[in-house]
């Protein structure tokens, strides 16, 4: 079977020889994919399958930014995870797939189009930030400000926030300016079940009153201000970090009608692990606060306590499980114990991805 070749077209697909059954021994394949002029291009991954090996020494697929082999490289890709989406920054892109003399897999399979950067020409009509993404783009904010009906335009922000993000920013109104007189302003933030939202003060310098009966920012363990409270904080000094016992955080934020000061600015981000109630309707549990987005982070080591009311077992069912796989599950695993800590019988210790 030949492969490769000059590919110039707006969109289309590629694959490797013999695709969607295992490829060849010995292979050397070169795309060169031009799209139209002053468009980029762009790839997405449907299937990835090549030999793994630390430094793709064997099989590989090659990419790089532009027309010939000395152009800039995007990356060199096998094992079985499929690349992130690429983008060229030229209407030109370079790939090379290469098999040695031994083992053969599926390959892989990826789609190519002609992408616009709309952000590039009078930052995309936004007024104030604009993101651009594959086959399109969107206007974004600035603190204090949400987006206007027509997409493109911001307008003040009504202060009543819900957060959602894993991580990310809060700030007073009018941050970093003195906030206004008579505001009312909440931020309801939530995050992955099975993780709790931890809030990291940088600045704190609010209207200071011993019982903070005036200006006040309150802070509540839970979805509202029926939750129990965490703290209430005015004055110059910065709370230390609080953590959520689950996975929503409440803050309220209040002026009065005279002193005004700078505010506050805070960091929210998640912490895994913690205590979880299991109840008849089935609930769900995540490895990490971005799953499906992004595979694990290194180094965590996360705790659950699930428990359901006295009288009741409790049940796992999983879902999805991949976990990196070593015979005594020596590297990553998860870990299963009957009752209440690490000192309960064990259940199991669980990797790979069966």
């Amino acid at each position: 079977a030949i492969c490769g070749g000059d590919v110039k077209k707006d969109n289309g697909h590629i694959q490797s020889p013999n695709y969607p059954d295992d490829y060849r021994p010995s292979k050397v394949c070169v795309w060169k994919i031009t799209v139209s002029e002053g468009f980029h291009v762009g790839l997405t991954f449907q299937s990835f399958e090549i030999e793994r090996h630390d430094s793709c020494a064997y099989d590989y697929l090659e990419i790089r930014d532009g027309s010939s082999e000395s152009s800039s490289l995007i990356g060199r890709y096998c094992g079985y995870d499929k690349p992130d989406d690429i983008k060229s920054t030229s209407n030109r892109l370079w790939m090379k797939f290469v098999s040695d003399g031994s083992i053969n897999k599926a390959g892989f399979a990826v789609n190519f189009f002609k992408d616009k950067d709309e952000c590039s020409k009078n930052n995309g009509g936004c007024q104030h930030e604009c993101l651009n993404s594959f086959g399109s783009y969107e206007c974004q904010c600035r603190s204090g400000f949400v987006l206007h009906s027509n997409r493109h335009d911001c307008k003040e922000a009504g202060c009543d926030h819900k957060v959602t993000s894993t991580t990310g920013t809060i700030t007073s109104p009018n941050w970093p300016d003195k906030y206004p007189s008579k505001k009312e302003c909440t931020w309801a933030i939530s995050t992955t079940p099975g993780h709790r939202v931890k809030l990291t003060f940088s600045e704190l310098d609010v209207e200071a009153q011993q019982e903070c009966a005036y200006d006040h920012l309150e802070i509540y363990d839970g979805k509202d201000t029926k939750a129990p409270a965490l703290g209430r904080f005015c004055g110059a000094k910065e709370p230390e970090p609080l953590v959520s016992s689950g996975n929503k955080m409440f803050l309220k934020f209040v002026s009065d009608n005279s002193v005004q000061k700078k505010g506050f600015e805070a960091t929210h981000a998640t912490v895994c692990g913690g205590q979880v109630r299991a109840e008849v309707k089935t609930k769900d549990l995540y490895s990490h606060a971005q799953f499906g987005d992004n595979n694990y982070p290194g180094g965590s080591d996360c705790e659950w306590v699930i428990m359901a009311e006295e009288g009741y077992g409790v049940e796992l069912i999983f879902q999805t499980f991949e976990i990196e796989e070593e015979a005594d599950c020596g590297y990553d695993y998860m870990e299963l114990f009957d009752g209440y800590d690490g000192t309960a019988p064990r259940l199991g210790r669980f990797c790979g991805s069966g």
